[in-house]
Parts: C-alpha cells; sequence; structure tokens
C-alpha cells in the first residue's frame, strides 16, 4: 500500500504536469483541462462555458492544488479553449460573465481579496469589451467594498453590487456575551456604471431582524461576532435581481429566504421560505443556504412570479470538519411558482445530479436558465457543471479540472454565453524542427472568428513571403507540419475569417529546436499530416520514486520553513 507520502509524491510528479504541455505556441499559458463524463449532445444551448475556477485546497510543501492557473476562462462545450482570462484579471477573480452595456457585448469579473474561510470578498468590478482591454472599474458607493457576490447588469446602464459592512451592536438578544460585538449588515447598492453613481442602497439591518438566522450567532458557524473580521453573517446576501416595476429580491442564504424588496421604501413585500415565510411551500419548494435568484417571471398584476435560484441544501467546511448542517442529499437547481394570491410556492421544475453522482455543494453555486429553456447548473465547491435540457435531460456534464488537479477545486459561478471575441494581442507562433521535421504553431488567445490560418516563409530581408500552406482553426492552437526535408529560415502566419479577410498577422519568428515531454517521443506523422506523440515508458513509484520524492518535499518544507 502507497504510503500518504508517497500519494503527495505523485502529484507532486503528476499534479502540475496535466496542465503543461498544452499549447507550444503559448507554454504560459496553464489553463485547467474540463474532465468531461458526459459530452455535449447535440441538445445543449448556444455559446461557450464562462468559469472561473479555483484550488478549494491550499497548496502544501508536498501537495499541490489545482488548477495551476486560477482565473476566468472560456471554453467550448469539448473542453477547447478559447480564452484565458489568468494574468489579465490579475487579481483573485470570480463571478465572470458576458452582457451588454451601453449596446455593446462586454465581459465582466469580480477582481480582488478573497477570504476563504468566512465566504467573502472585497475589491472592484472590472469590465472589458470585445478585444479584452479594460474600459471600466466599478467600486462601491458611500465609503463601502464591492464584495465578490454579486455584480448583475440592469437594462444595459445599471449594475447591482451586494456589500458585507461589519458593524458593531448588542448581541445580547441574541445570545452574545458582552465581547460579542459585531454583526455584518448586509447591503445592496444600485450604481450608474458610467458614472459610479448610487442610485438606490438598502440595509438588512434596517429591515430584517437578527431573529431570522438559520445559523445562530453561537457556536459561531456564520462568525462568532467577537471582531470585525469575524462578525456575525446572520444574513449574508449572495444574489440581487431586480424587476421592470423596480422592485428587487436578494437572496439570503444565512436565512434560507429570498426576500422582495419594495424599491423606494425599502420595506419587504415578501419573504419566501426561511423561518418568517410568506408562502406555504409545497412538495420540493423548500430550500437552504442558496445562491443565485433570478427572476423569470416578474408579477404583471396577476399575483404569479416565477424565479430560478440554486438550492445547496448544505453548510460547513469542505474538508468535512467542524459543524455541517445538510437539509438534503443533494444540492439542485430549482425553478419556482410563487403566487401571492393564494401564497403558495410549488416546485416547477427540479434540476438534481446526473446518475451516479451525489454533489452536496457547502458554498457556491448558480442555475442558469439559457434562452432556449435549457438550464445550466453550476455545483458550486463541488467543482462541476450540468446543462439539462428543460425537462431534466442531461445533456452535458464536466468537472473543473483533470486528475490530481481536480482535488478540491471549486468555481462559484458558471454561464453559457454566446460571444465575440476580437482580441487587440497579435497572435502568438512558433516553429519548431525535430527528428521528423518542422511544425508551425500558432494561437490567438480571446480569438473566436478566425477560421483558416495562412502559413508563410519569410525569404528575405525586406519582408518577401513565400506560401508554405494552410491549415483550418478547429481548436485553441493549430499547427502546420512542413514536408520532411524542407528547411525554413523565419516564419509566419496570418488569420483568415470565414468571409476570406485577413484579421491579423504574426510577426515573424525563427525555427526552434523541438524539446519533448520526458518520457514521450514523436511518432511518424501519420497520413493526415498530424503527429503522434506516444507515451515511450511508464513512470514507476516504487520505492526509489518514494524516497526521491519525499526527500523533495521534506527539503522544500525545510526551504520553507527557513523563510518564514
Amino acid at each position: 500500500m502507497r504510503t500518504t507520502a508517497s500519494l503527495a509524491a505523485a502529484c507532486l510528479l503528476f499534479g502540475p504536469a496535466t496542465a503543461d504541455w498544452q499549447f507550444r505556441s503559448r507554454t504560459d499559458l496553464a489553463p485547467p483541462r474540463l474532465n468531461i463524463s458526459i459530452p455535449a449532445t447535440k441538445d445543449v444551448g448556444k455559446g461557450y462555458l464562462f468559469v472561473a475556477p479555483f484550488a478549494g485546497f491550499p497548496d502544501t510543501p508536498s501537495e499541490q492544488h489545482g488548477p495551476r492557473q486560477a482565473g476566468p476562462y472560456i471554453f467550448r462545450d469539448d473542453g477547447d479553449l478559447i480564452w484565458s482570462g489568468y494574468g489579465i484579471y490579475s487579481i483573485w477573480a470570480t463571478n465572470f460573465q458576458a452582457a451588454r452595456w451601453k449596446g455593446k457585448d462586454v465581459l465582466f469579473s469580480f477582481e480582488g481579496d478573497h477570504n476563504a474561510g468566512y465566504g467573502h470578498g472585497h475589491g472592484h468590478i472590472t469590465i472589458m469589451d470585445q478585444h479584452y482591454e479594460t474600459i471600466r472599474e466599478l467600486r462601491a458607493g458611500n465609503h463601502k467594498l464591492v464584495d465578490k457576490h454579486e455584480f448583475h447588469v440592469i437594462n444595459e446602464e445599471t449594475g447591482l453590487i451586494q456589500i458585507y459592512q461589519p458593524v458593531p451592536r448588542d448581541l445580547s438578544e441574541w445570545g452574545g456575551s458582552p465581547e460579542q460585538q459585531w454583526i455584518v449588515d448586509a447591503i445592496i447598492q444600485e450604481l450608474d456604471i458610467a458614472t459610479g453613481r448610487l442610485l438606490f442602497e438598502w440595509h438588512s439591518l434596517d429591515h430584517v431582524t437578527p431573529a431570522e438566522a438559520v445559523l445562530p450567532l453561537n457556536p459561531g458557524q456564520a462568525g462568532s461576532g467577537y471582531n470585525s473580521s469575524d462578525a456575525w453573517d446572520y444574513f449574508h446576501i449572495n444574489s440581487v435581481d431586480k424587476d421592470s416595476a423596480g422592485n428587487y429580491i436578494v437572496s439570503a442564504r444565512d436565512a434560507c429566504a429570498v426576500h422582495k424588496i419594495n424599491g423606494t421604501t425599502g420595506e419587504i413585500i415578501w419573504r419566501l421560505n426561511g423561518k418568517a415565510s410568506d408562502f406555504a411551500m409545497g412538495p420540493g419548494s423548500k430550500f437552504c443556504f442558496q445562491h443565485h435568484a433570478r427572476w423569470l417571471q416578474e408579477d404583471a398584476g396577476d399575483g404569479i412570479e416565477v424565479i430560478s435560484l440554486y438550492d445547496n441544501s448544505a453548510h460547513g467546511t469542505e474538508h468535512g470538519g467542524g459543524r455541517e448542517v445538510h437539509t438534503a442529499e443533494n444540492s439542485s437547481g430549482k425553478i419556482l411558482r410563487l403566487d401571492s394570491n393564494a401564497w403558495t410556492a410549488e416546485l416547477v421544475h427540479g434540476y438534481f445530479p446526473p446518475k451516479g453522482y451525489k454533489l452536496l455543494s457547502k458554498s457556491q453555486g448558480s442555475t442558469q436558465v439559457l434562452p432556449g429553456g435549457n438550464v445550466l447548473v453550476n455545483w458550486g465547491s463541488e467543482g462541476a457543471v450540468t446543462e439539462y435540457t428543460e425537462g431534466g435531460e442531461v445533456v452535458f456534464h464536466a468537472e473543473m479540472d483533470t486528475g490530481a488537479l481536480n482535488d478540491g477545486v471549486e468555481n462559484y459561478r458558471a454561464f453559457r454565453f454566446e460571444w465575440t471575441g476580437l482580441p487587440s494581442e497579435e497572435p502568438a507562433v512558433v516553429a519548431l524542427e525535430g527528428e521528423e521535421g518542422t511544425s508551425v504553431y500558432v494561437s490567438w488567445n480571446g480569438d473566436t472568428e478566425t477560421a483558416t490560418w495562412r502559413f508563410f516563409e519569410v525569404v528575405d530581408g525586406l519582408g518577401s513571403r513565400s506560401f508554405l500552406g494552410e491549415a483550418p482553426r478547429k481548436s485553441f492552437e493549430t499547427k502546420l507540419d512542413l514536408p520532411k526535408g524542407k528547411k525554413v529560415g523565419r516564419v509566419a502566419a496570418e488569420a483568415v475569417d470565414k468571409r476570406g479577410r485577413v484579421l491579423r498577422t504574426t510577426r515573424e519568428v525563427g525555427v526552434e529546436p523541438e524539446i519533448l515531454p520526458a518520457g514521450s517521443r514523436k511518432a511518424k506523422s501519420s497520413a493526415s499530416g498530424q503527429s503522434v506523440v506516444k507515451t515511450q515508458k511508464t513512470f514507476d513509484l516504487g520505492d526509489a520514486a518514494d524516497s526521491r520524492w519525499e526527500e523533495y518535499a521534506i527539503l522544500k518544507f525545510l526551504r520553507l520553513s527557513k523563510d518564514l
């Protein structure tokens, strides 16, 4: 039986390596490899997948957890990369989405600090255009800090955000000692995106008593109140939406409730679920520790509303330690019909994990109803995403990374959007010469429009070019194998769209020697011209390997200890 140390050694040996060697033209990129267990069928919705996975477990001297490059990503359904936002959104980023602002398609993401222990983040919203250039950074009004959970664009003009504001209060009514004085005032704001002007602000402590909290002050599962960093998070807003009448709904995770708020007075119009529900909850309609409540149908004067949400049904730590609360065996996406005439709530659709999967996320999650009726459920801290038809048939399922790097990977929200990317940066190109000849690789991070790549040899100092060939663009990186024996000095490539227009040309590069992954050899080119990399030998993690990698881990630990 392999020891824990030798398993850690395997993580060191194979973990980060699974992220490497993906692109020859962009060796700096090591995106997560989606582990697709149910490939996309013809019934999946239109568009690309938008995710921002990150490691749920911290690295240690002997273990590394994935993804190695946490950040926002756009993927095709087959896991092929469209865009890596790693290093572009340069701080911890989450809630990555596409939207429209002032008539144009944009991307946005939260950027800032991440406090995993309390589920908070503090920073700002960064908005980019279709060229992946930053065009706006948005911060909260009234000297407050934007939290990571929500940014929602309304009518292409305003943005909804939420804020966790620790404030001192007398908490003795809720079991607090004289030393327990801090509670979180959960705040929502609506801002004009162009100017940052504050249009509306609402405070939970003005309208919702801490008696509605599902997690009491003691024993401190939602903060114990002894200081501002450990303030009792009795309400915990994690989503905000607005209807055409100007009213809001907020998802209050730690009250297991959704509240509808009057957009003029701030008064509570109704409470759904929780300790003080105005609705009788029908079979299967109850939820707890939920995320991402969105209107699907507004009240048109008939008292009927339909909302979607992600029902976590769990609260606790991801490593299984400490106190946990479970209200169901699995998390789920839910669509609920609310009738404020009869004051009833009924489950319209429930989207549960695919057969054979147990997915109970103690944090994070989202449910997106797509334009065609499909539903995309993101399983939050479970690090997986599933797409369903409206009727509940599973048409796609993937985990956020592969192998050892999938251990503990998390993703706050996932979306599907149609998107056109036209990067301002130039494409990347490299020419590599190996035993079987020379191959030219080209890629363009974020490009969605290239249909064909044309390759050229630069034949003189004036930039004159000789056509080498072309290849259809089928994935993030495109390769052209030159005939064996063909020698070239410098090469370049140009991106061509489906109409035959040249979009961009690369710089000229010289030929470099090809380096293959350790333990691999390149087989002869196939009839299609594509080279095949075959494994030459398998790695043996026997006693010798164990001792070697355990020694490395110990030395690494000693170095880190010395640095501290």
